[in-house]
């Protein structure tokens, strides 16, 4: 498979792009930035690498660009005739993600969603421990989601986040991999109410927002997103059966499952980063080979997370 990797930031340097050059049956035959610095970066990889994409002699591309500029980009390519992996969130707002109607329905199929944590084997093995009834039902979880640590000595990354912040609070961004992992996990969500609030002035947005959900079954979730605090609390869900209670490190993925028969850990091997976007790249390959038929997360379950989010970022206010 011939991959254009297309955004050359931290996490498409960092994670894509080592991801897409490790599997055996990808050819990574450009880079793509309109950033000049970031083009001179990506030269030591020896990957030819350019301003604009030349859709000539390449079958897919990964997007790892913001998610105010992704939106036009997925459908020009998939218009194209591309095979289409799009960083999270697919869109900045359901209305923005309206673009993707232009697509028909053997275009859309041909898009995966970047919900890389959707791919961890914790993830799975939460669901069997939900279904199978180990922690017993209904389940309550508690996801707290802190990130980005506020560090006035790196303006690079202060910048960075003010202007994500622009495009939406933590909710809208870190959103879009827990409201996919819960629907996954739980079923399709009804919001109960939410809140937000800035811990100080000046910020584009509110860096601090909490909503609860309900989901069939009677499962419940409580849900915190941080950004941009000193300090950070501990990143971590757990679900609470009458049976049992599940942790999931949030940075790990390691877990710990406590019963009446006692305690136990669940590792899995080589860190998460790379497990997750190794795995993602085998899907993107099998959604390209034929093996599977549509993207895994699809498209409709990017819009469907991004729809949650936006439904507690506009109750929290």
């Amino acid at each position: 498979m011939r991959v254009a990797l297309v955004g050359l930031g931290a996490i498409g340097l960092g994670a894509h792009l080592p991801a897409l050059l490790r599997h055996p049956f990808v050819d990574v035959v450009q880079l793509v930035d309109p950033d000049a610095g970031r083009r001179e970066t990506a030269a030591a990889t020896g990957v030819p690498a350019a301003a604009e994409l030349d859709p000539a002699g390449v079958d897919g591309v990964v997007l790892a660009t913001p998610p105010w500029v992704t939106p036009e980009l997925a459908v020009r390519y998939a218009e194209a005739g591309l095979f289409v992996l799009a960083e999270k969130p697919v869109a900045t707002s359901v209305d923005a993600a309206r673009i993707y109607d232009r697509l028909d329905g053997e275009q859309r199929r041909r898009v995966q969603v970047g919900l890389t944590y959707r791919h961890d084997p914790a993830i799975r093995q939460l669901k069997t421990w939900i279904d199978d009834g180990t922690l017993g039902t209904p389940v309550l979880v508690r996801a707290h989601i802190y990130d980005e640590a506020y560090d006035p000595a790196n303006p690079e990354h202060t910048a960075l986040i003010t202007r994500t912040l622009e495009h939406g609070s933590p909710v809208v961004h870190e959103g879009a991999h827990i409201f996919d992992w819960l629907a996954y996990l739980l079923g399709a969500p009804t919001l109960h109410d939410a809140w937000s609030g800035a811990t100080r002035p000046g910020l584009p947005a509110p860096n601090l927002v909490g909503a609860r959900l309900g989901y069939p079954g009677g499962h419940r979730a409580l849900v915190e997103f941080g950004w941009f605090t000193a300090a950070l609390p501990r990143c971590e869900l757990t679900f609470l059966g009458d049976r049992g209670l599940a942790t999931l490190d949030g940075f790990t993925f390691d877990l710990r499952l406590s019963t009446a028969d006692g305690d136990r850990e669940v590792r899995f091997p080589g860190d998460r980063t790379t497990r997750c976007f190794d795995l993602q790249v085998q899907r993107f390959v099998e959604l390209y080979d034929g093996t599977r038929k549509t993207g895994v997360p699809s498209l409709d379950d990017g819009i469907a997370a991004l729809r949650t989010a936006q439904l507690v970022a506009g109750r929290a206010g």
